[in-house]
């Protein structure tokens, strides 16, 4: 058995119980800054977990990590009894769910406190996190400015950073996890793509997509995916004092906003001072993920496969922005789509090449901090060139089907900035180790 959460564990003691905790969070769900954030409550049913945890309690009982602790879960997750809606109002009248998804079903399994249904972007496609049709959740991070979320696990991010969640369950096709992390303020964890079960979970692209979530840490995120994924990662001890971190001199750095350079730099500067080894490496086929996905992109071709009807019949119903990159699929080939597999495949093999002798690709999680929300509303243009700068980094570990966690590298008062470590597929465990020990470097002195 896992010892407790120690970021959630925290709230516990402060609640007093975990009814107390549960009722406390489902108060604030209703309160203005937590407007949008929630597509559904699930009052009675957290409430009765929540006792069902207290009583464990009170007779002695072991309790899993989970047990009576609140956790969203996107949108895109069936929970029985209830319609995907999947942030579109095209889902509105389909059948409810007959089960549970799989991974919904194991955070149940390990005692969770499911309390809300969370929004996110129009069928997960866009790093952007705005949604016309349920409202797109405020960032936190800005009291003065109402700034974008991140996507499309904005609501996930939301919950978790106001304290809703303890965890909040998303999902990873191109940063899905660790843009609303980053943006937030929050670690999040995007697995090897074969370690948790996509069952359940409403598909954008059958080929990139991940089931994995976001916490306050890199302990509570670990503990978060052993129950996602039925088995705890076998953590190698491990230090900074010898990493060898490879910063990509493709793609990855260029653009950067200055306060994202300025946070990523002196972060670099704490790593190399406790003895990290930050090691330039061209990487240049990074350059050719673009080249590979040229004839429309894995996300657009496989979601027009699923949506094609729907947009011929309901076009009008989606989000115009969304329904314009799903069409990007529909010229595509079977030919066309067989060499795109065939070429991916070959990219991995050779950036896992270049890869070895490294511990993790270290570069900022996205180029920019948080734009405003209505800057991203009012224009396109300034919609989809955010949006493709968010999606930048965080796709490549999608496109290696590797794993790779975010961390916040900001100081107090500054807009939150994230760290991103990433891996070939397969090395979630040697990655986890390496993360949890950047982040205690990166926490002295401590960081509000």
């Amino acid at each position: 058995m896992l010892p407790p959460i120690p970021e959630l564990q925290a709230s516990l003691t402060a609640a007093g119980s975990h009814e107390a905790l549960v009722r406390r969070v489902l108060a604030a769900a209703t309160a203005p800054a937590a407007a949008f954030v929630c597509t559904a409550v699930y009052a009675d049913e957290a409430l009765a977990a929540a006792r069902a945890a207290d009583a464990r309690m009170a007779r002695g009982e072991p309790l899993p990590a989970l047990t009576g602790l609140p956790v969203s879960v996107k949108d895109l997750y069936d929970i029985q009894g209830r319609t995907t809606l999947a942030g579109s109002v095209v889902r509105r009248g389909a059948a409810p769910a007959l089960h549970d998804a799989a991974a919904v079903a194991r955070l149940r399994g390990a005692g969770a406190a499911i309390v809300a249904s969370t929004n996110m972007t129009e069928f997960a496609f866009s790093g952007v996190g705005i949604n016309p049709h349920y409202g797109t959740p405020r960032n936190p991070c800005d009291a003065a400015v109402a700034r974008v979320p991140g996507g499309s696990s904005s609501g996930a991010a939301v919950s978790v950073a106001l304290g809703l969640a303890v965890a909040g369950l998303g999902s990873d096709t191109a940063g899905s996890i660790r843009i609303p992390a980053a943006l937030c303020g929050l670690v999040g964890f995007k697995n090897t793509q074969g370690r948790t079960p996509l069952q359940g979970a409403f598909p954008l692209s059958f080929t990139l997509d991940t089931v994995c979530a976001m916490t306050r840490c890199v302990d509570d995120c670990l503990r978060v995916d052993a129950v996602l994924a039925g088995a705890a990662l076998a953590l190698p001890p491990r230090g900074v004092d010898g990493l060898r971190l490879a910063l990509p001199q493709t793609l990855l750095l260029d653009a950067l906003e200055p306060a994202v350079a300025r946070a990523f730099e002196r972060a670099l500067e704490q790593l190399s001072a406790a003895g990290a080894q930050i090691v330039e490496l061209p990487l240049a086929e990074l350059a050719e993920i673009a080249q590979i996905n040229a004839p429309g992109g894995f996300s657009p071709v496989e979601a027009y496969a699923l949506h094609r009807e729907a947009l011929r019949t309901q076009r009008d119903r989606f989000d115009p922005r969304v329904a314009a990159r799903i069409a990007l699929g529909e010229g595509v080939s079977a030919a066309d789509y067989i060499v795109m597999q065939q070429r991916r495949r070959d990219w991995i093999t050779r950036v896992g090449q270049r890869l070895q002798g490294y511990d993790a690709l270290v570069c900022p999680t996205v180029p920019i901090t948080a734009p405003p929300i209505a800057d991203l509303v009012a224009s396109d243009a300034a919609f989809f060139k955010a949006n493709g700068l968010l999606l930048r980094n965080t796709v490549v570990a999608n496109f290696l089907d590797g794993c790779a966690f975010t961390l916040p590298c900001h100081a107090a008062g500054e807009l939150p900035v994230g760290l991103m470590l990433t891996a070939p597929g397969g090395q979630d465990a040697a990655l986890a180790a390496v993360a949890l020990a950047v982040e205690a470097t990166l926490q002295e002195p401590a960081r509000a």
